[in-house]
């Protein structure tokens, strides 16, 4: 097998420290090679010796596989001077019986010496800032959505059943309601009438539903609800505000994917930080939907399918992509929710979706490619691209109703 890095050193990583194997030619014999592990503490002082180390060996590529964040200061640093790669754990797994840190760095160096290794992609400062800005809104998002759920279970707890009758506990008239349960009320027909707008009309289910035991307790444990919601909403709207500076130099490709249906300006935002607004880094739209975790994997043996999965990707897209689909396919006359109803009746309603999520990133591939925006093929292309097909189908579905039909064409009477 050819060498492609004559000089290459594999890095394994943990919290405290790492092992870096050096793989360099002997002198003796031509075509051999020899190894030297060492141990290297984790801080930046550290790190900096041994990239002084890994220069003065001549070191021509680093390979370095991505454990948790412990990675970050020994790329970063040592990406400043050498070639650096970041490799997958799945990718560049050990042989059987040989799992330690020392045999997993000279495994490492060995693959990156003969090329067998992918480099992961890491972006550049100011996306990888974009992300940590945007992930940090979904994780917030997330753990209020959260509280919300604690605070319904809360309830259920007193008996009031405010959530079967308020589709949003946390809407203008929920919120009213809980103040004032706070507050010392317990009459459900005066709580009843805090409804605003709409939800007036219930308000005979809201007395019904507001009738229950609320403590002293219930209103401690919800007063400490409602404040560490207002709190994370605070947050959000913090790191929205910074969002909207940071996407400045991503105004073009915003615009772009707000014209795609289902996707709107939160949504467009965790898509421009994850895959950086850049397509040139992907092969095709196909690369980008296997590294979004949107494909299926492949698993034959024996001529055989055994596994059809979708492929592990990255959580925070696939969850976007995720959001953008269901908003998809409940927007009328859009070829997405023709897909969707399409594949739903055969492949099931999550399968479905998974094909609807591949569609929407095959299209912010080309679209961010080719600068253009979303062009709706529509509602009815799949009937329009085959009207036999369709009518054959249309005439099966009506036969089995126990219909006979007959077809005449438009301008002609029976």
């Amino acid at each position: 097998m050819d060498v492609l890095h004559e000089r290459c050193a594999g890095v394994d990583i943990s919290k405290k420290d790492a092992k870096v194997c050096v793989r360099t030619p002997t002198a003796k014999r031509r075509g051999s090679f020899t190894t030297e592990t060492t141990t290297w503490g984790s801080t930046t002082n550290a790190v900096l010796a041994l990239r002084d180390h890994l220069l003065a060996a001549e070191v021509t590529l680093v390979v370095i596989e991505a454990t948790s964040d412990y990675w970050k200061p020994f790329y970063y640093l040592l990406s400043e001077d050498l070639a650096v790669i970041l490799v997958n754990a799945r990718q560049v797994k050990n042989l059987p019986g040989r799992k330690t840190d020392v045999s997993d760095a000279a495994w490492l160096a060995q693959l990156g010496a003969h090329g067998l290794v992918r480099p992961s992609f890491v972006p550049d400062q100011p996306v990888r800032e974009l992300r940590d800005l945007t992930r940090a809104r979904t994780q917030l998002t997330r753990e209020r959505g959260q509280i919300v759920q604690r605070r319904e279970k809360l309830l259920e707890d007193t008996g009031i059943k405010l959530a079967a009758v308020a589709s949003d506990i946390m809407g203008v008239s929920g919120r009213a309601m809980l103040e004032a349960l706070v507050s010392g009320e317990r009459e459900p027909q005066t709580l009843a009438e805090l409804a605003k707008r709409k939800l007036r009309n219930k308000i005979p289910e809201l007395t019904e539903a507001l009738t229950g035991c609320f403590r002293d307790h219930h209103a401690f444990l919800v007063r400490l609800h409602l404040d560490h919601y207002d709190q994370l909403t605070d947050a959000v709207g913090q790191l929205d505000a910074r969002i909207e500076e940071a996407m400045a130099p991503f105004r073009g490709a915003l615009d772009l994917l707000d014209t795609i249906p289902g996707i709107n300006r939160a949504v467009a935002e965790v898509i421009v930080a994850e895959t950086g607004g850049d397509m040139a880094r992907f092969a095709s739209a196909r690369h980008l939907a296997s590294w979004a975790g949107v494909c299926p994997g492949h698993h034959e043996s024996a001529g055989r399918t055994k596994n059809t999965k979708v492929r592990p990707g990255n959580p925070y897209l696939k969850g976007a992509l995720g959001l953008a689909a269901f908003g998809a396919v409940r927007t009328k006359d859009t070829y997405l929710q023709a897909r969707y109803k399409r594949l739903t009746a055969r492949r099931g309603p999550l399968r479905a979706l998974v094909a609807v999520e591949h569609s929407i990133i095959t299209a912010i591939w080309h679209m961010l490619t080719d600068h253009v925006t979303y062009r709706e093929p529509g509602g009815a292309y799949f009937t329009q691209r085959d009207p036999e097909r369709a009518t054959r189908r249309a005439i099966n579905a009506l036969n089995q109703l126990g219909y006979t039909v007959t077809l005449n064409p438009l301008g002609t009477t029976a």
